[in-house]
């Protein structure tokens, strides 16, 4: 990579952005309220609830999307990551963030004519959140150097967040991380992903569904008393340092795309729609990404939303793509924010689709029937949103849809629905040798309070 290619974007930062020297973060909940990286980062949660924004956001110039397609996955990083933190990180440090998130492939494959799948399962726990979970921690441990101070990291998961965290932040010096996640409801071999390391992570299965993890670890980080006790924060997608950096694939999707002179359509299997949301980031930055497809299973708030409906929190439905089953997802009021709260533009740019069990099952049957393509229930579900947006829209448009993780990760559903005995990668095999360790928890915040405090 040349000199010229690393330095430009802080240039095009200097140039654009001489009203701050730091980029500032605001709350979801009161755009007033605002704080630097290192608070962003470590709180996590704003005090009010809020989920933390950049004040703004840097489009990149038409130089950068010229010179994308020959790019590598690094240097192309090394250009977005700058313009979003190069106020705040020098290019040492965003060169050393970048290298020790993209160790793996995000491959762009040809499902069938006009249809590709972005798969983005090629890192250490065999999901998308290995990308957000590696930066955050590299990102933490920068922000935290030199503090004396133990941070422990709160996370609610439904099955994938967890074990990319907890393989993310494994061993890592001074941080404790705690998992909360349903009982019963996430898959076999997500499970053993992040019960079975030990050490500095510690797992609690929680008698009840992924909203209520969600919800007591909400309630930990609004808890005053407890707060002044230890420091607490997130590496959920409510964190920023876990949320931003998604972005970058979208990036890398689009600069090996063949049909740039179509309109192009992204489908987002979702169910707390941080990924959604950062690919509207990376569409606000200038990436020419015409429309997204909010793509969900049977929770579907915000497919109603898009419809004209209000948005409602509901009580989560199990199903086959539990990784998606959220009743409440917290990033939607980050989809608004991206586009300035008007609800008008978000129904827009984002069409929503929600399919059943059924309707799963029997698109991965057709896919690997007709093109011997394998989807995981979640990938199947983006692929049905794509497909049922492509046919109302003629043939102006491309798509790509995320395969989020590994159809492995869901083997007993892929098994059962294909009439199959799916051959698990080697590394996947090496998580299901371990011994589960995870403490039983009661769905009642005093009693996760209480495991905190006697931790302390």
């Amino acid at each position: 990579m040349t000199e010229e290619l690393m330095f430009r974007p802080l240039e095009f930062k200097i140039l654009n952005l001489l009203s701050s020297f730091y980029m500032r973060y605001y709350s979801t909940n009161n755009p007033n309220h605002q704080v630097g990286l290192k608070e962003a980062v470590i709180k996590g949660l704003a005090p009010d609830q809020g989920l933390y924004m950049p004040e703004h956001i840097p489009v990149m110039p038409a130089s950068f999307f010229e010179d994308l397609p020959t790019m590598t996955f690094q240097e192309m990083a090394y250009e977005v990551i700058g313009a979003l933190f190069g106020e705040d990180l020098n290019l040492s440090q965003v060169k050393a963030l970048v290298d020790h998130t993209l160790v793996f492939d995000a491959p762009l494959v040809k499902v069938e004519e006009g249809v590709y799948s972005l798969e983005l399962f090629h890192g250490p726990t065999l999901a998308f959140k290995d990308f957000g979970a590696r930066f955050c921690s590299k990102l933490m441990s920068m922000l935290m150097e030199g503090e004396e101070r133990k941070v422990r990291v709160l996370v609610a998961t439904s099955g994938d967040t967890g074990s990319a965290v907890a393989n993310g932040f494994y061993k890592v010096p001074g941080v404790e991380v705690i998992i909360l996640y349903p009982k019963g409801k996430v898959s076999a071999l997500q499970e053993m992903q992040f019960t079975t390391l030990g050490e500095n992570i510690h797992c609690l299965e929680v008698d009840g569904v992924f909203d209520d993890c969600q919800r007591m670890v909400k309630e930990a980080f609004l808890d005053q008393e407890l707060n002044e006790k230890m420091l607490l924060t997130s590496a959920n997608s409510i964190n920023i340092a876990r949320w931003i950096p998604q972005c970058l694939y979208y990036f890398y999707a689009w600069c090996r795309l063949p049909e740039k002179d179509k309109k192009l359509a992204v489908s987002v299997p979702s169910g707390n729609f941080g990924n959604l949301g950062a690919g509207i980031l990376a569409e606000r930055m200038g990436l020419p990404i015409d429309v997204f497809v909010a793509s969900t299973n049977v929770n579907k708030i915000v497919p109603d939303f898009l419809h004209g409906l209000n948005f409602k929190a509901k009580p989560s439905i199990a199903t086959i793509s539990n990784s998606m089953d959220v009743g409440n997802p917290s990033n939607f009021y980050r989809l608004l924010a991206l586009y300035g709260n008007d609800e008008a533009l978000l129904r827009k740019k984002v069409k929503g689709f929600f399919f059943d069990d059924e309707d799963t099952a029997k698109v991965m049957k057709k896919v690997q029937c007709e093109t011997g393509y394998t989807l995981d229930p979640h990938g199947a579900v983006g692929y049905l949103g794509l497909r049922n947006f492509l046919r109302m829209n003629g043939d102006d448009y491309v798509g790509i849809f995320l395969e989020t993780a590994h159809p492995g990760k869901f083997k007993s559903v892929v098994d059962k629905v294909l009439g199959i005995d799916l051959e698990l990668p080697d590394r996947l095999k090496e998580f299901m040798k371990g011994k589960k360790k995870a403490a039983a928890l009661p769905n009642d915040y005093g009693a996760f309070r209480e495991f905190l405090s006697s931790a302390n």
